[in-house]
């Protein structure tokens, strides 16, 4: 994708993101660009048809997740992004996993970086973003490009609760 495909889907998937989480994803953009690196946000807002097929597919574990939020009058309110290397999507190196993990943390967001890992592992990865090693030679969990806030539920975010 040239330049202008990529900060134009950026944007787009921008608009789909609940307002405080849109911000936060926006930050996360502007670290990981001001280090040389062209984030793609990949899939903002899911319907639930394609929340479904991620699930059957095994691409979620959930049937309703935070890409599928909704405001109360069906506008689209995102709390999750899938935020790939746009110089080497689906198949991100470790190095850009652990930039963008650092990132997320730093707006106070999660990633699934770690999702599948045991925890001795999950704490080398901790390490290896701690120190800012970005070339460690650590595990990568199941869904490491996926950002999501914390101290909220999918449930949560269902019933209309949102993240500050």
């Amino acid at each position: 994708m040239n330049e202008e495909q990529r900060k134009k889907r950026n944007t787009d998937r921008l608009a789909e993101l609940y307002p405080s989480f849109r911000n936060k994803i926006q930050a996360v953009l502007t670290e990981l660009e001001s280090q040389g690196l062209r984030p793609r946000i990949q899939d903002a807002w899911r319907s639930p048809e394609d929340q479904v097929k991620a699930f059957n597919s095994g691409h979620s574990k959930l049937k309703y997740g935070f890409h599928n939020v909704t405001g109360t009058n069906g506008s689209k309110e995102s709390l999750a992004v899938d935020m790939l290397d746009d110089d080497h999507p689906a198949q991100e190196g470790t190095e850009y996993l652990l930039r963008l993990a650092a990132a997320a943390r730093k707006q106070g967001l999660a990633t699934g970086i770690g999702w599948g890992l045991p925890q001795k592992l999950r704490a080398a990865l901790d390490d290896a973003i701690a120190q800012g090693n970005w070339k460690a030679p650590v595990k990568i969990g199941w869904d490491p490009a996926h950002i999501e806030p914390t101290g909220i539920t999918p449930a949560q975010a269902k019933a209309g609760q949102r993240p500050t």
